[in-house]
């Protein structure tokens, strides 16, 4: 084994992995060492490369204690583990915790008293790993201090539980809910795009029919200069909220503010809203330039007559700033250096592009920006107060409404690494990697998502803070939360700096550790967790989720036997998370009618012709067994059978296929509104960007409209006899 190959096994990168044909692809070198440099390792020289595998290899002997342990709340007996020296072994050892809370605790202990776990010589000095039993803890986010003679070490303590908040926690019956891509929805009120007072509206309509759960493209703030960003799933950071999304009509101060209402009356400004809410397709930064013109009034007004008078609306931001902290102010400050940026340079899209004395957070040139700039991130964590109360006024809804789940958010995969999230804490991120995934029968050339990985070391350093900071602000006004790409947080697919997706490399990820800090911010939150874990899935994964507690995300296209035929409904898990089809892939309109294929066709995406007609062929073969599995099952008759030659899409199908679903044991049923309605286009066509309008699609009807159409009428009637609520 080379130096370069000890290095990569010692920080956890995998020497191969099996591809989805079956193959295994071996590490590329040139990747390794690219992806090694990013993680600020020397790998110049081999003398370099070893001294870093020793130090790696000795470093949990010679600490005293590991920068993280997680202790199981479920155990009888709570421990951590210290290293010692042999000469040591004489000593008393004193320990504090300081819990959560503020409480401490202490105690002290003769180190020869101590279980033994293992030992290993380092340099000719003996060390012993030793078990230290401490008093049964509560959960949470402890700290542990050791003193052993002139010697002083601290870490962080975890105690979480095994399990995950159940959907049986939440409801003791099947559940069902639709799935809205946010920006997409549209009623009266809307300004060119969905915001939270359409969720609020379309909560309340959902619950009038049964409805549980309404679940959400990811909501994360993207780029309030940038508005043409528009990826859900590349946000500047995955806490916070997108605040495109506030509905400017709802602000506590609109009604009252003459500057607002002057703008907002005015025969331009309706004419401008008409054409944005007339257009097929989003117009992001129209939109933003409706909505943030009106904001900018509705702050100075907030500024000039609240904060002065202490009023309850000022009250109620005050306490969200405090609580929020260092988090949110760093955040507005990011978002004011990316203004104040732009408009030095209209292409400096991120701190990557800024001046090198403002890429650090802490510097000297930052700290008199803020001091310069106030009243500007006031602004902006103005913005993040009216967009976390409003998400929060539709989560409240839901809570009235007595839908058991309620709010159904999404967690991205990872950050954009320009943005604010990289840039306020650029040591736990590795940048210049990208996360991505390896080729497969869909995407041959492998992904580069574009997304900066987190560094798993510096996760453990950090006591897993910026993901339980992910997990709690996402949780903050949710019922369940999915997370995207799961099988990410066992190991993840990196693309090294510079180099092609297919050439990427998987890392390990501490899994178990990961697993129960979800669980303990899902119990604390009493939030049902989803692991979206489709793809090329590992041996044993399925398994580990489910010990965990997290639903399978099950996805009707791809619950197949190995010839093709479709799984019936009770083959599916009970703890899982049933759906037709994702926001990456078609329709069932567009898949039984093949215009997805007809857009893979259009945009090149088969790396060569006989792909294209191959899946075209299968798709023929598709159809027919789909209807078979419907008829077999006896939600759709031959003679409602819609036509297959050419393929046309007709109601009883589309009833038909959620009847067939909502028979299944999973514990939660999602229906995309655009399978309800019956569309034909899909969101997002993965491997493109502007070629398709992904993200960009509004829905045909207004929320007033749809209860109305056939299609959702069919829905609510076939739901509301497989899966009564209550």
């Amino acid at each position: 084994m080379t130096a370069i190959q000890q290095l990569a096994e010692q920080v956890g990168f995998h020497s191969s992995y099996i591809d989805s044909y079956g193959n295994s692809v071996a590490a590329n070198q040139d990747a390794l060492k690219a992806l090694l440099t990013a993680m600020n390792y020397n790998v110049e020289c081999d003398d370099a490369i070893l001294a870093s595998v020793k130090q790696l290899s000795d470093s949990s002997w010679v600490s005293l204690l590991p920068a993280m342990q997680m202790v199981k709340s479920e155990q009888a007996v709570h421990s951590a583990w210290i290293s010692v020296a042999n000469a040591d072994l004489n000593n008393t050892l004193q320990w504090l915790i300081n819990f959560e809370n503020g409480d401490t605790l202490t105690g002290q202990v003769a180190v020869s008293e101590l279980e033994v776990l293992a030992q290993h010589n380092v340099d000719d000095t003996l060390y012993k790993k030793l078990a230290v039993v401490l008093p049964s803890l509560i959960e949470g986010y402890h700290s542990l201090t050791i003193t052993l003679g002139n010697e002083t070490a601290s870490g962080h303590l975890i105690v979480a539980p095994q399990k995950c908040y159940s959907p049986n926690d939440a409801a003791d019956y099947r559940m069902w809910g639709l799935a809205a891509q946010l920006y997409s929805v549209k009623s009266e009120n809307s300004w060119g795009m969905g915001d939270f007072g359409d969720l609020k509206n379309l909560v309340k309509q959902s619950a009038k029919r049964g409805i549980t759960a309404i679940g959400l493209n990811p909501l994360h703030p993207l780029y309030p200069n940038n508005p043409a960003h528009i990826s859900p799933y590349s946000p500047t950071s995955r806490c916070f909220l997108n605040t495109l999304y506030i509905d400017v009509t709802s602000v506590a101060n609109f009604k009252s503010c003459k500057p607002a209402q002057a703008l907002v009356q005015s025969k331009d400004f309706i004419e401008q809203v008409a054409q944005a809410n007339d257009q097929e397709f989003i117009d992001y930064p129209h939109a933003a330039h409706l909505k943030f013109q009106a904001l900018e009034l509705l702050y100075k007004d907030f500024v000039a007559n609240h904060l002065p008078k202490s009023t309850e609306f000022a009250k109620q931001y005050l306490d969200f700033v405090t609580q929020m902290g260092d988090d949110l102010f760093e955040l507005a400050t990011f978002d004011t250096l990316y203004e104040h940026f732009r408009k030095i340079d209209e292409h400096a899209y991120g701190w990557k592009a800024w001046p090198v004395e403002f890429q650090d957070p802490h510097s000297v040139a930052v700290e008199q920006f803020k001091q310069d700039n106030v009243e500007r991130i006031g602004y902006f964590q103005f913005l993040q107060f009216i967009a976390d109360s409003q998400l929060g006024e539709a989560a409240q809804q839901a809570k009235s409404d007595d839908m058991p789940v309620g709010l159904y958010l999404d967690l991205a995969v990872g950050c954009d690494g320009s943005g604010a999230e990289v840039w306020a804490d650029k040591h736990s991120y590795v940048s210049g990697a990208a996360v991505g995934a390896p080729p497969d029968a869909m995407n041959t050339l492998g992904q580069d998502w574009g997304l900066t990985p987190i560094n798993p070391v510096a996760l453990q350093e950090k006591g897993y803070m910026p993901l339980v900071k992910a997990l709690r602000s996402n949780m903050r006004h949710a019922g369940a939360l999915r997370i995207d790409h799961v099988l990410g947080l066992m190991r993840q697919y990196w693309v090294a700096p510079g180099m092609a997706a297919d050439q990427g490399i998987y890392i390990t990820f501490p899994l178990e550790d990961i697993f129960r800090i979800i669980a303990l911010e899902s119990r604390r939150n009493n939030c049902v967790v989803i692991g979206e874990d489709l793809g090329n899935v590992p041996d044993g994964f399925g398994d580990i989720m489910a010990a965990a507690g997290l639903l399978s995300y099950k996805v009707l296209f791809f619950e197949r036997w190995e010839n093709g035929l479709f799984f019936r409904p009770e083959v599916y898990s009970e703890q899982s998370m049933v759906t037709v089809s994702t926001h990456d892939l078609s329709t069932i309109a567009g898949w039984w009618t093949g215009n997805d294929l007809k857009w893979r066709q259009e945009l090149n995406l088969y790396p060569n012709e006989q792909m294209g007609i191959d899946e075209r062929n299968g798709r023929v073969t598709d159809r027919k067994q789909l209807l078979g599995a419907l008829e077999f099952e006896g939600v759709l008759s031959k003679e409602k059978f819609p036509q297959t030659q050419p393929a046309t899409m007709n109601s009883e199908l589309s009833r038909a296929v959620q009847a067939f679903l909502a028979k299944a044991p999973s514990r939660i049923l999602l229906v995309p509104l655009e399978d309800a309605l019956g569309l034909k286009e899909q969101v997002n066509i993965p491997g493109t960007i502007d070629e398709h309008p992904n993200w960009r699609r509004r829905l045909p009807y207004t929320i007033a409209e749809f209860w109305q159409h056939q299609d959702m009428n069919n829905l609510v009637t076939v739901m509301n006899q497989e899966r009564p609520k209550g």
